[in-house]
């Protein structure tokens, strides 16, 4: 867990998940997360193996997004797209769950969806499931967390980044007194600056995902982005 004075890069994942990302964009992230020394970087399925051709041999791990960013695809469409990205080099996976089945209260059909997956990586990544919070009422954050954990998953994550609301420091205590010590919490969603990035840590994130972890880091807020 992070302690104050600690540097933050560790705990950033560096993301780029936007559409119009192209390769030379991919090969900057790269040489981004290896100079600054960030734990992964996060991409969509599609980028993952040129990532890991960049990042081989170094200790920055690559991180794929699943289901993204709606969480609305077939569960075996999410499966197959998880283990396609571990056999492209990802350490970690991060789905979005089924947000309609969760809001329907269809709770055995999202632990369902995120154990497919689960089973899918077969134990060669991690797997960080997106509650999308900002959609969510506290119950249904603290039943997804329960879902999660029941279904085999190492972390709950807050937000695409691309929906309703954004990461607080609330949901992350609410994530984090939901699930057991053993599963990690990730902070995502609109932490663009270093005094957001820290107070997510000091409510009990260990991760963080976002576009600005330069500007965090660095102090540059030309580097901010928008994840």
């Amino acid at each position: 867990m992070w302690t104050p004075g600690q540097s933050v890069a560790p705990f950033i994942d560096h993301t780029l998940l936007k559409a119009e990302a192209r390769t030379a964009d991919i090969e900057q992230l790269c040489q981004e997360a290896l100079a600054y020394q960030f734990y992964s970087v996060c991409v969509n399925g599609r980028w993952v193996r040129l990532s890991r051709e960049r990042l081989g041999g170094t200790n920055v791990k690559v991180c794929a997004v699943v289901g993204f960013p709606l969480g609305a695809a077939a569960t075996r469409a999410k499966a197959f797209e998880a283990a396609a990205a571990v056999e492209d080099g990802a350490s970690e996976i991060d789905m979005v769950l089924s947000i309609g089945k969760l809001l329907d209260r269809d709770f055995d059909s999202v632990q369902r969806d995120i154990s497919s997956v689960v089973r899918a990586v077969q134990g060669g990544a991690l797997v960080k499931v997106i509650l999308e919070t900002g959609a969510l009422t506290d119950e249904l954050k603290r039943e997804a967390c329960r879902i999660s954990e029941a279904a085999g998953a190492d972390y709950v994550k807050t937000s695409t980044g691309f929906g309703p609301g954004k990461a607080t420091e609330a949901d992350i205590r609410l994530m984090r007194s939901s699930v057991s010590g053993h599963l990690g919490v990730k902070a995502s969603g609109g932490v663009r600056d270093a005094a957001t990035a820290e107070a997510m840590l000091l409510a009990g994130a260990s991760r963080i995902g976002t576009s600005s972890g330069i500007a965090i880091v660095g102090g540059d807020p030309a580097a901010a982005g928008a994840y």
